[in-house]
């Protein structure tokens, strides 16, 4: 019998350097994301610009993600990283003088929306290139026989950083005002530079460097929908997440329905986060690879419950209940989906399935941004929440139903033949 290890990756000199640039960037990329969200919310009362906001960030980054995955296979991982970094440090500080009253105070408020706009956009495209990037130095800097452990720690130090940089965004909204704020965020994103630079540059595994796009594109979806485990994992949580985006309509409930100010908002908006974080640190001590296609599952049911509990509720602390247990069984549904893309996909096409899954899941939260502030306008706040809840309550049935491979999914069998080559 071997014994389990919980921190088995954090070993690894590099890995923890890694872990520390993960985190500076999802701190510095979700609190930017809440920071604009309460202030083109403050502009114009609009739900509809809320969905906007996802909507201009997921347009290049689906666009680009095929592509992007292409590049990231041929280039060295460090370097495109540093890029990557420096692209969104560019963002930040754009946004930082938007948000500046000296600077803009002969600017209209039409041109200000719009140029957010315009920064969000080229954001998506930083981020096109961004999480396969990181996907495929993942596996560079770990060995493979501790994937899974390593993908938790990862997904751990992910979800911290959602957790941390939601919450800070309430306070500093209220403390600071939404431009120093932004000044905070720009300044993290230089830390993850500073950080980044420890790790020196990685060798490329693609076999076919100089292949030619089409054909490089044509092999990384093929592969993809040729493997139904991937296929299902990305596809079942795109849908969920796409019509479960309760948390883009936060600031409505934070200000016209739970009327519980900008401090409240940053709870909300955390409380999803610390949900997750705790299933993250727990599962690196109980692996959730038995069973894993059911644990799957029941986890995006569960989360569909808590999506309509929080669109019906009218209490501030139901809400942030119902929003940390739609975290906890989100994070069950990340650290089981990165745990499978991990050890399902060779070296050499890491960039490209990353680039896929980023188009099925990444950038659902924008999509799902789009269709929640889409639906609210159409049919009002709560039932755009509860209808979104209702359809991933429906696609998890008819997954299930449709795929009883699925349901069969045990990783136990793919960590032990990792454990054995190595």
């Amino acid at each position: 019998m071997r014994s389990y290890d919980p921190y088995a990756a954090l070993k690894y000199k590099e890995f923890n350097i890694f872990l520390a640039v993960r985190f500076a960037m999802v701190f510095a990329w979700s609190m930017q994301f809440v920071v604009i969200e309460w202030e083109v919310y403050s502009i114009t009362k609009n739900p509809l610009s809320l969905g906007i906001i996802g909507l201009m960030e997921v347009i290049p980054a689906v666009s680009l993600a095929l592509f992007a995955g292409h590049i990231v296979d041929q280039k060295e991982k460090k370097g495109l990283l540093v890029k990557c970094i420096l692209g969104f440090s560019v963002v930040s500080f754009g946004l930082f003088l938007l948000t500046w009253p000296q600077m803009v105070q002969d600017i209209s408020t039409k041109v200000i929306l719009y140029s957010i706009y315009f920064l969000v956009f080229l954001g998506g495209i930083v981020r096109a290139f961004l999480g396969p990037t990181i996907f495929s130095l993942f596996s560079l800097i770990i060995p493979k026989k501790i994937y899974p452990n390593a993908a938790t720690w990862s997904s751990s130090v992910w979800q911290m950083g959602a957790v941390l940089g939601p919450a800070l965004a309430g306070f500093t909204i209220n403390w600071m005002g939404v431009h120093w704020s932004m000044c905070l965020i720009f300044g993290f994103s230089l830390m993850a530079l500073i950080f980044l630079s420890q790790i020196p540059r990685k060798p490329i595994l693609n076999p076919k460097i100089g292949e030619p796009v089409l054909q490089s594109l044509k092999e990384g979806i093929k592969f993809v929908f040729s493997t139904k485990i991937i296929l299902g994992a990305i596809s079942l949580d795109m849908i969920a997440v796409l019509f479960g985006g309760a948390v883009a309509l936060l600031p409505i409930y934070a200000q016209d329905i739970l009327k519980v100010g900008p401090e409240g908002f940053g709870i909300l908006r955390a409380a999803p986060a610390v949900g997750a974080l705790i299933t993250m640190f727990t599962s690196a001590y109980f692996p959730l690879n038995k069973n894993a296609g059911m644990k799957l599952l029941a986890a995006i049911f569960g989360f569909g419950l808590c999506i309509i509990v929080f669109g019906l509720s009218t209490w501030f602390w139901l809400s942030v209940i119902a929003l940390f247990l739609s975290g906890v069984t989100d994070g069950i549904s990340m650290i089981i989906r990165q745990t499978i893309l991990q050890l399902k996909t060779p070296d050499h096409m890491r960039g490209r399935v990353a680039s896929v899954n980023s188009m099925f899941v990444g950038s659902s939260n924008e999509l799902g941004a789009f269709e929640s502030g889409l639906t609210a306008k159409w049919m009002g706040t709560v039932t755009a929440v509860v209808f979104g809840g209702t359809m991933t309550l429906f696609t998890v049935v008819t997954t299930g139903i449709a795929l009883p491979s699925f349901r069969k999914l045990d990783l136990r069998k793919d960590i032990k033949e990792h454990e054995d080559n190595n």
